[in-house]
């Protein structure tokens, strides 16, 4: 049995060799996660009962996560509230933005719930979870008032050491807000403060990017040791693609239904031609998986299609790649804990899933818009709501082409939500929208197509600058015979 298992090693490593070359040939890294899950269930079929030196590499991969998770959360907060420099900002168009935001997440996380609990996903999936005792979760669950208390820091640090997501969140809103009225009084003194964040949110997103480059190595051992221990329960197998179909259902039907709706309502836009105008920014979402990749994409539109002001464009839609998120901070989380609950056969009440809500909800507030943002806050939401962390791991190798319906569907509510702020602000211009006029900042300039070379696969993930808020622009006239 030990030479199998040193022969599944040393197979595991020449394919991870495999992956790193093509790698630095710049293969697509979508290509390379979905080969790597082929691979992978290769591996767990030839090698079936022999990965226990293999399995490691899965583990340690999720370990990663989970200590990237605290410091991505505190960062992004800290940085999305500190760039808009003043209250005024903050209570206007901040305050706007984030609300949307949010609520765009929160229709996202009740349309998942219903649809999932409608559906009894995972139910007779026959899951199995290693040597993990499911029986032990029964024990951890609180009451709702203990678990509201939880939601308060006590010690930030032993937070931080534990994971406490909440508490963290909580933390750094009121730090971030302190920070915006020292702002108001003395910029002067707290200048020191913001340069800080600004460059430990590179530094931090940079890192996130080393770990999220590992995917596709993970990704091959979890699909190994989940194919093999789901040899002859194809119950298990049918389940997981269940999940990647709601996931897409969910995802494409808040996108556009939902989305179109609320564009109707609250911004008067007519949303089949909204979702035209940023057609390119959903295929560029769509393809590259990175939310944060696609902000040049989506700010262009946004002010030279839609006619959003460009301090509200360069403000909303970069927001969005940290708050909100409901593809991945709201339809992923949620639909993996409904997964869980009723493949292990586990008992809630409706004041588990009035938790699970509001977990989807405040988890939102501190996402990154970056490859694998969904598998971190799902393990936040899991970890958060006492479920055992292996159900990420489990539906990892569906969660990669879930990205792409994730994705988009992030990136389209960030849009959405810009407009809807513009319409509010009574600044959206009509006459850019119907293709009459063009923004002055950007009249004279050679337009490419937006869905073209602006993401660079090259750059790491993560390391996308966000445009600094500029002055609302003044629109010039298209002459006659010119196509907007």
């Amino acid at each position: 049995m030990g030479g199998y298992a040193v022969a599944a090693l040393l197979v595991t490593l020449g394919l991870f060799a495999g992956i790193h070359v093509l790698g630095r040939m710049r293969v697509n890294f979508s290509v390379l996660t979905i080969g790597a899950l082929g691979l992978g269930v290769a591996v767990g079929v030839v090698f079936e009962g022999h990965l226990d030196y293999v399995e490691p590499v899965g583990k340690v991969y999720l370990n990663l996560l989970l200590a990237i998770v605290a410091p991505l959360i505190i960062v992004s907060i800290l940085s999305s509230i500190t760039s808009l420099g003043t209250t005024a900002q903050l209570r206007t168009i901040g305050a706007r933005s984030v609300g949307w935001l949010l609520a765009l997440n929160a229709l996202a996380v009740l349309l998942t719930l219903g649809l999932s609990l409608q559906l009894g996903i995972g139910k007779g999936a026959d899951l199995t979870l290693g040597e993990t005792n499911t029986s032990a979760l029964e024990n951890i669950k609180k009451p709702f008032t203990e678990v509201f208390i939880d939601f308060f820091p006590t010690n930030i640090v032993t937070d931080i050491a534990e994971n406490n997501i909440i508490p963290i969140i909580l933390f750094s809103v009121l730090i971030a807000v302190s920070y915006s009225l020292v702002a108001d009084r003395a910029p002067a003194t707290v200048a020191p403060f913001k340069a800080f964040i600004d460059a430990l949110r590179e530094i931090i997103y940079r890192a996130v990017g080393f770990v999220i480059a590992l995917t596709p190595y993970a990704v091959l051992s979890l699909t190994a040791v989940a194919t093999a221990r789901a040899a002859g329960q194809w119950s298990q197998m049918v389940s997981l693609l269940g999940v990647l179909g709601l996931a897409w259902a969910a995802c494409f039907v808040h996108a556009f239904l939902v989305n179109g709706v609320l564009l109707r309502v609250f911004a008067d836009v007519d949303p089949v031609r909204f979702f035209r105008r940023i057609a390119p920014a959903q295929l560029t979402a769509f393809t590259t998986q990175s939310s944060a990749g696609t902000l040049p994409v989506t700010t262009r539109l946004l002010r030279e299609r839609i006619g959003v002001p460009s301090d509200i464009a360069g403000f909303t839609a970069p927001l969005g790649t940290t708050i909100g998120m409901p593809g991945c901070a709201g339809v992923w989380p949620v639909l993996l804990a409904v997964f869980g609950v009723n493949a292990l056969g586990i008992s809630w009440g409706v004041q588990d899933y009035l938790v699970l809500v509001l977990l989807g909800v405040i988890v939102s507030v501190g996402t990154a818009g970056v490859p694998g943002t969904a598998t971190i806050t799902a393990t936040t939401v899991l970890t958060a709501a006492g479920l055992p962390l292996e159900l990420v791991a489990i539906t990892l190798p569906v969660s990669m082409v879930a990205d792409m319906a994730r994705t988009l569907d992030n990136v389209t509510s960030a849009a959405v939500a810009a407009t809807i702020v513009a319409r509010q602000e009574g600044r959206l211009d009509d006459a850019v929208f119907d293709g009459l006029v063009v923004p002055d900042d950007l009249a004279g300039e050679v337009t490419e197509d937006p869905g073209g070379a602006l993401f660079d696969p090259g750059v790491p993930v993560g390391a996308c600058a966000l445009p600094a808020p500029v002055s609302a622009p003044v629109s010039t006239p298209i002459p006659q015979g010119v196509n907007a």
